[in-house]
This record gives C-alpha cells, sequence and structure tokens, in this order.
C-alpha cells in the first residue's frame, strides 16, 4: 500500500466525496455495513469503495471484525480531516443557495459544536415547520469563535457552551448539559470501587477538546488549577469517542456527544464526586442589538427544548 509523496500530489483529481461520507459514517456508526445504510450507498459497492480510498491513500482506515469496524490511528485522524473537507462542502453549499435565493427571510446564527451536532437540527427543523419562510443558515465554530464574532458585529446571535460570558454579551440559558468522565472498557478507571475524585481529574491528562472550545472551557472552570497538556486535541466529539474507545486515554465530553458510545459498549462513563458536571448552554447577542421577530422565535424554540418540567 506504500505510496510515494507525488502520487498523493493529485487526490483533488480522484478523491470522491462519497467515500469521505462513507468514512465518516463507518467512524459514527461502528460497522461497515451501518455507515453505508447511514449514507446510502449499497454494501458491496462501499466495501469496493473503502478498498479503493485505502488503495489510493497508500494505508489501511479500517479494520474489520465480526464485532463491528475499528479505525486505525491512520483512519481516525483520516476521519477528522474528511469531517473537515464535509463541513467545508457544506459551508459552500449553504452560502451558494443564499447567493442564489430570491426572497424570504434568513436567519443566520452560530452555533458551538456540540450545539450545532445534536441539538440545533432540531430546532432548525421546529422554526421551518413554524416558519417555512425562513431561511435558517448556522455557522459551526467553538465557542470562543461565536462569542468573537458575535462582539465583533459578524454576527448577531448564537450559542456556546462555555461558562463564561463576556459582559459586552447578553445571553439566555436555553439547555443544561450534562457531562460525562469517559473511558475505555480497558482503562484502570473502568474498575474501580470509588469515584473520582476532582484532584485526580484535574491532574490527569486527557483527550480533548481543541483550546477556545467551550469543552475545554467547562473542564478548566471547574478544575480550579492548572492542568496537564491533553494527551490530543480534536475538534470532533466523534474523533474524540474513537480515540478514548481505542484505549487513548480519559475524556470528559457531553452526554449527548457520548451516549451512542455508551449504550454500544464502547465507552464506559466513570463516576465523579467533585464539582457538577452539569453546564448552560446559552444563547449570546451584543448588549446593543434587537433581537429580530425570527431571532426570538429561534430563541423561544431552543428553550423549549431545554425546559425540563
Amino acid at each position: 500500500m506504500d505510496r510515494s509523496p507525488n502520487d498523493l500530489q493529485d487526490i483533488a483529481q480522484w478523491i470522491q466525496v462519497s467515500s469521505l461520507t462513507l468514512l465518516v459514517g463507518i467512524a459514527d456508526h461502528g460497522s461497515l455495513s451501518a455507515g453505508a445504510r447511514a449514507v446510502g450507498i449499497a454494501q458491496p459497492n462501499a466495501t469496493r469503495a473503502l478498498k479503493t480510498l485505502e488503495r489510493r491513500l497508500g494505508y489501511l482506515l479500517v479494520v474489520r471484525k465480526t464485532t463491528g469496524s475499528t479505525l486505525t490511528a491512520e483512519g481516525v485522524l483520516t476521519v477528522q480531516w474528511a469531517r473537515e473537507v464535509l463541513a467545508s462542502l457544506d459551508n459552500l453549499a449553504a452560502g451558494a443557495r443564499t447567493l442564489a435565493s430570491e426572497g424570504g427571510t434568513e436567519l443566520v446564527f452560530a452555533a458551538s459544536m456540540t450545539v450545532a451536532e445534536y441539538l440545533a437540527p432540531s430546532w432548525i427543523g421546529t422554526l421551518h415547520r413554524k416558519l417555512p419562510q425562513v431561511k435558517p443558515r448556522m455557522r459551526i465554530m467553538n465557542s470562543q469563535d461565536v462569542i468573537a464574532a458575535v462582539q465583533n458585529g459578524e454576527l448577531a446571535f448564537g450559542f456556546v457552551e462555555t461558562p463564561q460570558i463576556p459582559q459586552s454579551l447578553r445571553y439566555q440559558k436555553v439547555w443544561d448539559d450534562a457531562m460525562a468522565v469517559v473511558v475505555a472498557p480497558s482503562h484502570p478507571w473502568a474498575l474501580r470501587s470509588s469515584p473520582l475524585s476532582v484532584h485526580e481529574l484535574q491532574s490527569t491528562a486527557l483527550v480533548e477538546r481543541e483550546y477556545g472550545s467551550g469543552t475545554r472551557a467547562f473542564l478548566d472552570y471547574i478544575s480550579h488549577a492548572e492542568r496537564p497538556e491533553p494527551i490530543a486535541e480534536f475538534n470532533s466529539n466523534s474523533t474524540i469517542c474513537q480515540c478514548v474507545a481505542a484505549g487513548m486515554g480519559p475524556a470528559v465530553l457531553s452526554q449527548l456527544a457520548v451516549a451512542g458510545s455508551l449504550d454500544q459498549g464502547k465507552l464506559v462513563e466513570v463516576e465523579f464526586e467533585g464539582p457538577s458536571l452539569l453546564r448552560e448552554i446559552r444563547a449570546i447577542w451584543s448588549r446593543n442589538h434587537a433581537l429580530s421577530a425570527t431571532e426570538q422565535k429561534m430563541l423561544e424554540i431552543a428553550s423549549f427544548a431545554g425546559r425540563t418540567d
């Protein structure tokens, strides 16, 4: 499978978006067959597409077992890059639709990664049912970048996970997001009989989200101490789940992000006796910005979805 660097210089000539979508589907769903179903590809075609992609890249991406499919170390990294490529294509499509569309009302907002992956799609669906003339456009970035975009006027409205909101912004809680300490079943923490202390957590290197993410900021906030450098940093919750399941180390992520892996037995949640692992997801906007009727409707939908009473 070895290839020279020159062989990959023409990657744009042969790479197929469907193959990248399939690879991400395998990572998200845990097997080739489930990934193929999720992206609408027949399994024989999916098998051929994966083998072709591996041959052209020059390395294995997936190890297939009777219990499912496991990404190789190279596969984990390639999935992260594939997500970035697909996200860029989505942004291109959204931008093109916006430029080509006429009439209607557009709602542009930003969302941090966990919000964008697990909460915003249902909010957008509800908004479409209530206001079908509105064309929503979501920009996905980490919490720090959402805050910066709202502060500098690039965007008027956004959703973040970070516990610290600048005084220049207004905010409203829309969701209580429970966090979880997770490890691979083979990790020593998975078999411990006593809860994990905050000291143990804050002194242990973790697999983490990138600097500027709300998840990273929440960990710093509850630790009240300098923490070790991460084992690795990724801007994808799914990639972190894969790495933790492969034994790279512990992580702290939203329950929304780890629920599937916990159900499948790929991850184990570790009991924690420290501060509450509950963070607020908030809508933010500038103090000198009056929310439009469409923004108010989106805020109402998100807040209603987060009600627990």
